[in-house]
Order: structure tokens, then sequence, then C-alpha cells
């Protein structure tokens, strides 16, 4: 039947034949990530950590082929995290160390087994899609990592207290609320093929960078008006957007006008190789 299938393609020379051929494809995968359930049997295994006095913590979750969401941690001061991670039976349950060193937390949390070697589309993973839902201290300042093999990746970190972030998915969607009052902040958000939404919180101070990149989806960052901003947009077949309060000064750049004399200001990169990407303020 594959054979027969492939057969029947029309062969395609034309190169945005080929790049809407490749959008309709992650376009489907990406829907169909969305929306499925796990398969097999699921488990759940509940988790709490001590705060054991830690002011600061490096954050390194993966959470395998699960969709993952990180939030703030309500009403709970004695503790670092708590989190409710759902895996399938067989797998084994998620790893997850905690170190101390002078008041510095350092938390790994993996998914158990082993990930799947060779070529894979980024809706592969959606088959396998458990849910993982940790919630972190936000009085700790932290720096935070979290990948996904194909899962959608939630960041909800109003309200915290975070240097620097490092996000990634195969093909799953991007959603993140940064904090306000962030102050040099590097924050990164990528996919092999979902949409990416960025929300930067209401003040910043020092140098800030956000970068928002997907192989095929839209890329959408929101921005407080009146903001000091410099914004490169590229797409490759999209459409590019960006509020008309920054001026166009290259082919890709736009920016504020006291940009380069602020000193409270962002520099934003926004790319798709195939979608719309928008900067938008509100």
């Amino acid at each position: 039947m594959e054979e027969t299938n492939m057969k029947m393609l029309p062969a395609v020379t034309n190169k945005k034949a080929w790049v809407a051929m490749v959008v309709l494809l992650l376009g489907t995968g990406v829907v169909a990530c969305s929306g499925n359930n796990p398969s097999g049997n699921v488990l759940i295994d509940d988790l709490s950590e001590p705060l054991n006095g830690a002011n600061s913590a490096k954050i390194d979750i993966n959470s395998g082929m699960g969709h993952l969401t990180i939030q703030r941690l309500v009403d709970a001061e004695q503790l670092l995290s708590k989190a409710t991670l759902q895996y399938l039976g067989g797998q084994g349950l998620p790893d997850h160390t905690v170190n101390m060193n002078n008041g510095r937390a350092t938390f790994t949390l993996r998914a158990g087994g082993i990930k799947q070697s060779g070529f894979r589309f980024p809706w592969a993973a959606c088959g396998g899609a458990y849910k993982w839902q940790i919630n972190l201290n936000p009085t700790v300042s932290s720096d935070i990592t979290a990948h996904s093999d194909g899962g959608n990746i939630k960041l909800g970190l109003a309200g915290m207290i975070i240097t620097h972030l490092s996000a990634d998915s195969e093909g799953g969607n991007m959603d993140v609320i940064l904090p306000d009052n962030a102050a040099d902040l590097t924050a990164t958000a990528t996919t092999g093929g979902g949409n990416v939404n960025i929300d930067l919180g209401n003040s910043i101070s020092g140098r800030n960078a956000i970068t928002a990149n997907s192989g095929a989806g839209s890329v959408l960052v929101r921005l407080p008006k009146g903001i000091v901003a410099r914004i490169h947009a590229i797409t490759g077949a999209g459409k590019v957007t960006v509020d008309p309060q920054f001026a166009k000064i290259d082919k890709d750049t736009y920016q504020s006008a006291d940009y380069d004399s602020a000193v409270n200001k962002v520099e934003i990169m926004v790319k798709s190789g195939a979608g719309n990407v928008s900067v938008n303020t509100r």
C-alpha cells in the first residue's frame, strides 16, 4: 500500500510547491499532536521536593514523548517543586535527582525508558502524549531547560523569577508566558513543526533577548506597548507582521527609535521555515 501511494504522488519540481507540501504534512502532524490521548496503560507518579533553603535553582526537564506544563507553585513555601507525572506502563518511573550547593539546587527530571533512535517525523512522538504538570517555587531564582520529544510545551512563568529559559519540542506547540520585571533575561522557544507563542511580561530591565523559532508553524511574540525593542523577523514562505511602533531599518529588522541609547530593552528573533511570523503589542 505504501509503495502504491508513493507512486501516486505527483512529481514536484517547483520549490514553492515543495514548501506547501511540507507545510501540509507538518500541519497535519501538529493537529494530530494536539488531540491525541496517551496509548497504553497510563500510570501516575506524584513528586514533591523540599526547598531545603534553596534561593536559586538550575531546572532541567525532559518529558520524553509527553506534553509538558510548568507553572508557579502556590501556597507551598517549603517546597522547591511539586509534580504530577504521567507515564506509560512498561516505560519505567521518571528519573529525578536534586543536588544542593550553597543555596543553589540542581534539579534534573527525565522520562523513563530509552528514546527511540533513527529518523522520525515530529508528530510521530504524539501517539504517547502523556502529560506532565510541574509547579516550581516562585521565590527561587530559576534557570530552566525544558524539552519534549514531540509533545506540546506550556510555560506559565508569570509571578516567577526567571534568569534563563531554553525550551524546545521536536514537533509540538510552544506557549510561553514570561514574568513581569524580567532582568537581563535570555529566553528561547523552538519547535520542529508546531506553533510558537510568547508573551513578554509588563516591564523589563537591562538587556533582554527572546528567540522564537519554528520549522514550519506560525510564530507570535506579544510585547507590552511602549517597550524598547529590536526585532529580526524572518520566514521562508509565510507573512511577516510587525507592530508599526517599530520602524523598519533593513530587510528583516525593525526597532524602536531610541533602541541604541536605551538602558532597558529587548532584542527579539522570530523565525519560521514556512509559517507566518508576527510581533504585536498589547
